[in-house]
């Protein structure tokens, strides 16, 4: 963290202060609610804050009205199922403008890769109503062209339908066909022109009108998306419906068994411990791993474990691509004896289970041995085809991305009217590193999310008008409504606190997760999904509470970004993101990976903020949660409404 100017404050209340404190917590926070047992003063070395952190200094104003005294919890509970919409906080939008220079202790990005793969392959189908007349003696002959908008902000034309002539309310047969990333907020453009001319050049034909949107917000409208066209020769220029569907290229997973019988013994003192890696080919005749098996220990016969793979993953969606099966004995004191291999294809081995088909394994140093048959067989046990369930058949099925965000005010930040400190706002300029994340991450989950109202919380400041500190507050200081009117109402909201908190200690996660994860656990069929941002400048003071929050809440319809902000050591937060193995604790394991920490400083290109670039590395695992969620408690999409 940043250290306090002066050194820590010390503690100085007597031990009857620090309980009356305590009560009064309990009392102003909810402790009786489910999960916020516990919540108490501040331990020593957080007791009164440092000279330059009491009271809002001249030009911050006092509290607004309706900032009352600290909400109680028990006036905030999970609203029932189906119980309506919540409140919506009117909001406005801050101002903007360039970012100031960024100091970063490690060397700039030189450019923004992605090694994700596109969520989906979108194709897009057009069709217009009631566009506007510019011909005279015919009607209009409209087209479409569709535009993407790149990383600096230019307009990109992506393709153009065909030309429909002297109709009104043309539905266009050309498709349009995109890569969707759930990580990215993909700026589209539609524009409809009448067609007077030949040529290519768009300024040589009549302007119907156009509609500028996200992907985002295509795939999540439902059934269509429906928008009017501006900006066009008439003050009603009509509109534009888009069918957003999902290519169904190859969506199958292949779940297989296999076996072996009479495998070759290996092993002196005992028979062999058997495993098997399949390999595929690519275009250039070279193999690549693309499965690899448990170890069955000391038989001949072993009977592997079912797994699954993608037909894409497999073989590329091309089912009579060659594969490869290797099988080796595992030893454990170095390289593995190899025992055999075979070659055939998926489309070979989805009949083999029901041929009774063996593929005997074949070692070639052996071949040249007069009795040398083979290395023993494979068999498939079983094998069965399923249609694999996509982020987006959720999406359209009806699921919602629910977005909340919790702001540290802790007050290793430094004073906010400090031009060192993190919540600093240079004159002239729009962002500090807390309104950069909660722009580059609320403007991609906004698309996804209906009624646009995100509860905003903050942690770690005294909250007037009693200063209290708390360790859970809303955002917009309310007592009962933490709703913010999409991210421009989170931006307004994150302003007002800023001036009327007095930051303080220490930094408690578990608090706002268990908040979340409450909601979490009463949404629980498929309908609603729930992200928590927080947004913290240090190292989680409540690490051991913070770890079991997250093992209860891997189990709900949930997942947590954490954004370090400043330039401290977060080495400690990669042990939430649990990439390669799941978060432990105190012997108890989580259901699944929920959480993805990335540090600011890392999206610094030269002294600008790669805001796009920040957005995908957050996001990028989220589609991959949400349906492995769903798979984990079986829950299929709800069918969508067709066409009468």
């Amino acid at each position: 963290m940043q250290q306090y100017p002066n050194g820590p404050p010390q503690y100085v209340q007597s031990p009857a202060q620090r309980q009356q404190e305590q009560l009064q917590q309990s009392q102003a926070y909810g402790a009786s609610a489910p999960g916020y047992a516990g919540i108490s003063a501040p331990p020593a070395g957080y007791g009164a804050p440092q000279a330059g952190y009491g009271a809002p200094q001249a030009g911050y104003g006092a509290p607004q009205a309706g900032y009352g005294a600290p909400m109680s919890q028990s006036l905030y509970r999970p609203p029932a199922m189906g119980s309506g919409q919540p409140p919506a906080y009117p909001g406005g939008a801050p101002a903007s403008g360039p970012l100031p220079p960024v100091v970063s202790s490690r060397p700039p990005l030189t450019s923004a890769p992605s090694l994700a793969m596109p969520t989906s392959t979108l194709e897009l189908s057009m069709k217009a109503l009631n566009l506007a007349d510019t011909d005279v003696l015919s009607k209009s002959d409209p087209f479409c062209v569709l535009f993407l908008k790149s990383t600096t902000g230019r307009w990109v034309e992506i393709g153009r339908t065909e030309v429909v002539t002297d109709n009104l309310n043309p539905e266009w047969e050309r498709k349009f066909v995109v890569n969707y990333s759930f990580e990215e907020r993909q700026e589209v453009k539609f524009e409809v022109y009448d067609s007077d001319s030949d040529t290519l050049t768009l300024e040589n034909h009549d302007f119907l009108g156009r509609c500028e949107t996200t992907l985002g917000t295509v795939v999540s409208s439902g059934r269509e998306f429906v928008a009017v066209l501006k900006d066009g020769p008439r003050m009603n220029n009509g509109k534009i419906v888009v069918v957003g569907e999902e290519l169904e290229s190859n969506k199958e997973t292949i779940k297989m068994q296999l076996a072996g019988k009479n495998l070759d013994k290996k092993d002196f003192f005992g028979k062999s411990d058997p495993y098997f890696v399949i390999s595929k080919s690519t275009s250039t005749g070279q193999y690549v791993l693309v499965h690899k098996s448990e170890v069955i220990k000391n038989t001949l016969n072993p009977t592997w474990a079912p797994f699954n793979k993608s037909v894409r993953d497999l073989c590329n969606n091309k089912e009579d691509r060659q594969l490869r099966f290797d099988v080796y004995d595992w030893n454990a004191s170095g390289e593995p004896d190899f025992i055999g291999s075979f070659k055939t294809d998926l489309k070979t081995l989805k009949t083999a289970a029901i041929e009774e088909r063996k593929f005997p394994l074949i070692n070639e140093k052996k071949l040249s041995k007069k009795k040398y048959k083979n290395s023993g067989e494979i068999y498939v046990k079983n094998i069965q085809v399923e249609h694999e369930i996509s982020f987006l058949d959720y999406i359209k099925g009806g699921t919602e991305m629910n977005f909340s965000v919790a702001v540290d005010f802790t007050a290793s930040n430094g004073h906010p009217q400090d031009p060192r400190s993190l919540h600093y706002l240079h004159p002239g300029f729009a962002d500090n590193q807390y309104t950069l994340a909660i722009k580059a991450v609320g403007s991609i989950i906004e698309d996804y999310d209906t009624d646009k109202l995100f509860p905003g919380l903050g942690f770690g400041a005294r909250v007037p008008p009693s200063g209290q500190v708390s360790h859970e507050f809303f955002l917009n200081l309310q007592q009962d409504n933490p709703y913010c009117n999409r991210v421009d109402g989170l931006l307004l909201a994150y302003l007002n606190a800023l001036h009327n908190v007095t930051l303080y200690g220490p930094t408690n996660f578990s608090p706002v997760i268990k908040h979340v994860a409450r909601f979490a656990q009463a949404y629980q069929d498929g309908r609603q999904y729930f992200v928590l941002l927080i947004i913290t400048d240090g190292i989680i003071t409540d690490i051991d509470a913070t770890k079991l929050a997250i093992i209860d809440a891997s189990k709900y319809p949930m997942s947590i970004i954490i954004v370090g902000v400043g330039n401290e050591d977060f080495s400690a937060m990669e042990a939430l993101d649990s990439d390669d193995k799941l978060l432990q604790f105190s012997g108890r394991v989580a259901t699944r990976d929920i959480v993805q920490f990335v540090e600011m400083r890392n999206f610094v290109r030269g002294n600008v903020w790669d805001k796009e670039l920040l957005a995908k590395e957050v996001l990028a695992e989220i589609p991959g949660q949400v349906t492995g969620w769903m798979k984990m408690r079986g829950i299929k999409p709800v069918a969508q409404n067709t066409h009468n």
